[in-house]
């Protein structure tokens, strides 16, 4: 689909506004629910929220919330803490800034604070990830539920094809049932401990609410892909896409997904445009960068740039719709391949090649963070494709350093060098 380059400048989405807000009243409850004796869960982004959903146990994803505290320019404070209390601070610093921020003045934590957890629960992925969850643990009200990181043992060619109905065929049946019972020990683990029930009829209304979700987030991706110049930011696709998803398995989650498809869908008929004039569309490649989520748009008056993808929206699109008569094992094939998706060769490569060729992307600024694997395969498949790529190495939420500006300059090097010269 094309639109003229005279369109009007878009402005900031309606639902990108509405998830914010409606974040900031759902912690204000959260936090009230949790002082009047509610059991709270940290659980990392890669961990199955739905069952805590089904149990109607509140939860905080902690990368979220490391999100949360990088914007508000509390993540050099929150890693400090860490190291004060002598452990690495230059290492897998998004999951370790929200145990950091629980040091923190009551004033400075954004929202008044993340109430102490009574649970963490995590998939090991690496060692330390195991080590950071281990700290939250030593505070004596709070438990740690691991989950085991089993491997990828089988790569089908265009996964996100197989994986919503043949997650089956996807992926190996001994990791598919491994993390089945891991699933249901920690139902047992939180029945035992919160005295709450869990139905496994709930969890499969769950699971076809986050479906639906799904299929909203595919019709929008799908629609950006085919559209230029493109109409929406990514500053705001991001906030618009993963505040819902963070709200997964919600009626709440699957309206904000669709509300979002029908204001793009009206957005693309209006011709809007983020940059009427865009020259270059680009990818990003990895984490939102948290800590200043404006460079995105600094390309876009002198080069005429613009990011047009990101992995929030594509994943949220491929990689969570799971269907079947089973919803336990379901909600395990969504969890057990994640991380490969993302990181694993060739899974991880074709993806990111396919996203890169449907939305006509010229180049990629590839974040590579260092627990990030498999990224050089990635920056390979895509230069192989024609597609040139910028790797930086870079946490995504550690601003110290001077990290903004030497990735501002990065990137405006490699767009006069490989892009435009």
């Amino acid at each position: 689909m094309n639109t003229p380059h005279t369109a009007a400048p878009v402005a900031r989405l309606a639902a990108a506004t509405a998830a914010i807000a409606h974040q900031k009243r759902w912690f204000a409850r959260m936090r009230e629910e949790v002082a009047a004796g509610a059991p709270l869960a940290l659980v990392n982004a890669d961990a199955p929220q739905e069952i805590l959903r089904a149990m109607g146990i509140p939860y905080v994803v902690n990368q979220w919330w490391a999100s949360v505290v990088s914007a508000k320019r509390m993540g050099p404070a929150a890693l400090d803490s860490v190291a004060a209390r002598g452990y690495p601070d230059d290492s897998l610093q998004y999951d370790a800034i929200g145990l950091g921020s629980m040091d923190l003045p009551a004033a400075d934590v954004p929202w008044g604070g993340l109430p102490r957890p009574d649970f963490v629960i995590a998939e090991c992925g690496a060692d330390a990830t195991r080590k950071v969850f281990d700290l939250w643990a030593e505070h004596p009200g709070t438990e740690f539920f691991p989950f085991e990181r089993s491997s990828a043992t089988t790569a089908p060619d265009n996964w996100w094809e197989i994986v919503p109905r043949e997650w089956e065929r996807a992926y190996a049946e001994d990791r598919l049932d491994l993390m089945t019972s891991e699933n249901w020990q920690l139902v047992d683990f939180l029945t035992e401990r919160t005295g709450r029930s869990f139905d496994i009829d709930r969890l499969a209304e769950v699971m076809a609410l986050v479906n639906e979700q799904a299929e909203w987030n595919r019709r929008t991706r799908d629609l950006l892909a085919a559209t230029r110049p493109t109409p929406v930011s990514v500053n705001d696709s991001i906030p618009a896409v993963m505040i819902p998803q963070w709200h997964r398995g919600s009626v709440w989650g699957r309206d904000a997904a669709r509300a979002l498809f029908q204001e793009v869908e009206q957005a693309v008929r209006d011709s809007r445009a983020v940059c009427p004039g865009e020259r270059v569309r680009l990818m990003w490649i990895g984490r939102g960068l948290w800590f200043d989520l404006g460079l995105y748009q600094r390309f876009q008056e002198k080069y005429g740039a613009v990011f047009v993808w990101s992995m929030y929206l594509a994943i949220a699109a491929d990689g969570y719709a799971r269907y079947g008569d089973d919803p336990m094992r379901a909600l395990a094939a969504r969890f057990t391949g994640f991380t490969d998706q993302l990181y694993t060769p060739p899974l991880s490569s074709q993806w990111y090649v396919k996203e890169a060729r449907s939305h006509g992307v010229d180049a990629v600024v590839h974040l590579v963070a260092d627990d990030v694997p498999g990224s050089a395969f990635t920056t390979e498949a895509l230069e192989i494709a024609g597609i040139p790529v910028l790797e930086i190495n870079a946490d995504n939420a550690d601003s110290r350093g001077g990290a903004a500006a030497a990735l501002e300059a990065a990137i405006g090097d490699f767009l006069e060098r490989r892009v435009l010269g």
